[in-house]
């Protein structure tokens, strides 16, 4: 499948949690659009997540880093860090998603905290934030079977323990 010029950046909040990052990196394989994060939005979900779950290790997640960065080559986003300095959002720590997104040219941001990046910041790059749940749900408008593809692999996967499809859905 020919790969969409579309392009999504990743926030490090929908990063996460894993049921959401494996089945946003699932959408990302579909070729639909260009799913997009850098190293920064890496570190910054891996931090959070091990300062949440003493069960979890570093290693661990930088192999979880690493398998998305080979399931989607072109995914890691560099280059943008000159630009963090003079971008301007109500989190000044934000401003390395923003910069990622215009190095991509990336259309969206997807994240929770939209708050974080107002129209106002956002729109002179031809940027917009976007919940998941609206990104996906335009994804399923433009393609619904890639959507139900993503989330069938996914469901796949689960075996420990698996999940029926009415669980998967909750």
């Amino acid at each position: 499948m020919r790969q969409s010029q579309f392009t999504a950046v990743y926030d490090a909040c929908v990063l996460y949690p894993a049921p959401l990052r494996d089945f946003l990196m699932w959408l990302g394989l579909s070729g639909r659009f260009r799913a997009r994060w850098s190293p920064q939005i890496h570190d910054e979900w891996k931090r959070n997540l091990l300062a949440n779950r003493p069960d979890l290790t570093r290693d661990q997640l930088d192999r979880t880093s690493g398998l998305m960065d080979l399931a989607i080559p072109d995914g890691l986003v560099t280059g943008h860090e000159s630009l963090i300095a003079g971008l301007t959002l109500p989190d000044l720590d934000d401003r390395h998603v923003l910069a990622a997104a215009i190095r991509c040219n990336a259309s969206v941001i997807v994240t929770f905290n939209e708050k974080d990046f107002p129209a106002t910041s956002l729109a002179p790059y031809g940027i917009e934030a976007q919940h998941p749940d609206l990104s996906v749900d335009n994804l399923f408008d433009l393609d619904q079977a890639a959507v139900v593809a993503a989330a069938q692999r996914q469901r796949a996967q689960l075996r420990n323990p698996p999940l029926d499809v009415d669980r998967y859905l909750e």
